[in-house]
Order: structure tokens, then C-alpha cells, then sequence
């Protein structure tokens, strides 16, 4: 059991999803964008699925309508949606609220921080979570220490305000203490390719689930 919610993204392989389910994160994520590198095939997600329990399993879009959201929904029984940065208001709102709804919203260094703050607003009431996505950018927890592009008393004030899911690599030895102290609502880890079929290291994640672990 975790101390807060989890999610693994971008899963592309049976040892990832073994692995996360395992540690029993909130969510598990499969890219169904089939312009985007981690694109997994329909039918290796189905296969992959019935392999893991105890997880909720979500598909990942990018710019896709509502009505191809919609039939990925019906054709592979997903029980929660990921839309991209530019997802509209009007695209959720065709969606109808069928299964909860995360937001990927990736900051970068030149991102204005009145815009963030407009998009939560905006996107409040149509998605159950924000993901803020600094790994994709680039950006260090060392940049937020700096303050740039954010600094941490602002991230502190979005996360009690809104639901967040933090993607950026934070100290183990302090993961704990700032997800606290930031009131974050958790994590968003990344899967990855496997070293060979069957067999990768999972020395760093095994980390951050293990500073994240209760134990009883």
C-alpha cells in the first residue's frame, strides 16, 4: 500500500504492468495516440491487461475526438481517460463525463504561469485530476527549487487548490516530506522499454516506491 496516489504511464510491456500492480498504484496508463512513440496496439493492452489486477487502467490520448475517446472507451471497457494539453472544454463536455477524466498539462521553461492558472480554472468540474508534466520539458526539482519555471510556493498553492499529479523526479530521500507539504494528490511515474523480453532494472522506481510504501 501506497501513501498516495499513483500513477504509471506510458506502459508498454507485461513486466511494467506486473511491476506497478504490484505496488498497487491508482492507475495504470497505456498510450493510445498512434502518432506517439509509446503507442501500444489495442490488442497488446487487452493481453496485458489480463494479466493485472487491482489497478485502474487508463487510456492515454493526445488530440483525438471525443468520439474516437468515446469508442476506445466502449471497445477496450477503460475505466479512465487522459486528454492532452490542447484537449478543449468542448471535447470533455462531448465525452459527457463517462469515465473519470485526467488532464496532462506539460510545463515548460517559457510557460507563463497566468496561463497554467487560467487552464486549471478553465478545466475545473471537467476532469477528476491534473497531471503537471514538468519530465517532459526537461525540468529538474532543482528548477523549482531556483524558481524557474515555478517556484515551490507556487506549486505548493495549485496543489492545495486543485487535484494535481505531480511528473517530475523528486529526492527520495525527501519525496515524502514535500508531497506533504505540497498537498499533492500524487505522482506520475513512466514505464519504459524492457532490457530484454521479460527482465528490466527497476532500481530507481524501486526506490520512490519504497520512500512511499506504509508499512504495517
Amino acid at each position: 500500500m501506497l501513501k498516495t496516489k499513483v500513477k504509471a504511464s506510458t506502459v508498454t510491456n507485461l513486466t511494467d504492468a506486473r511491476y506497478f500492480a504490484a505496488w498497487e498504484v491508482e492507475y495504470l496508463g497505456f498510450c493510445l495516440n498512434p502518432h506517439a512513440e509509446e503507442y501500444i496496439q489495442p490488442k497488446v493492452m487487452n493481453a496485458i491487461k489480463e494479466w493485472v489486477d487491482g489497478v485502474k487502467i487508463v487510456g492515454e490520448f493526445d488530440m483525438q475526438t471525443a468520439d474516437e475517446i468515446r469508442s476506445a472507451i466502449d471497445l477496450l471497457n477503460l475505466d479512465a481517460v487522459q486528454v492532452g494539453h490542447f484537449t478543449t472544454v468542448e471535447t470533455l463536455m462531448e465525452l459527457k463525463a463517462e469515465v473519470p477524466v485526467l488532464k496532462e498539462m506539460v510545463i515548460n521553461k517559457d510557460t507563463e504561469i497566468n496561463a497554467i492558472e487560467e487552464q486549471l480554472e478553465q478545466f475545473t468540474g471537467s476532469v477528476g485530476s491534473f497531471i503537471l508534466n514538468f519530465d517532459k520539458s526537461g525540468i529538474q526539482w532543482t528548477d523549482i527549487v531556483a524558481g524557474n519555471p515555478v517556484n515551490y510556493e507556487w506549486l505548493k498553492g495549485i496543489c492545495e487548490s486543485y487535484p494535481i499529479l505531480l511528473s517530475i523526479a523528486i529526492p527520495t530521500e525527501e519525496i515524502e516530506q514535500i508531497l506533504e507539504e505540497l498537498q499533492a494528490e500524487g505522482l506520475n511515474v513512466v514505464g519504459g522499454e524492457e532490457e530484454k523480453v521479460g527482465y528490466k532494472s527497476f532500481d530507481e522506481l524501486d526506490e520512490v516506491f519504497e520512500a512511499l510504501e506504509v508499512l504495517v
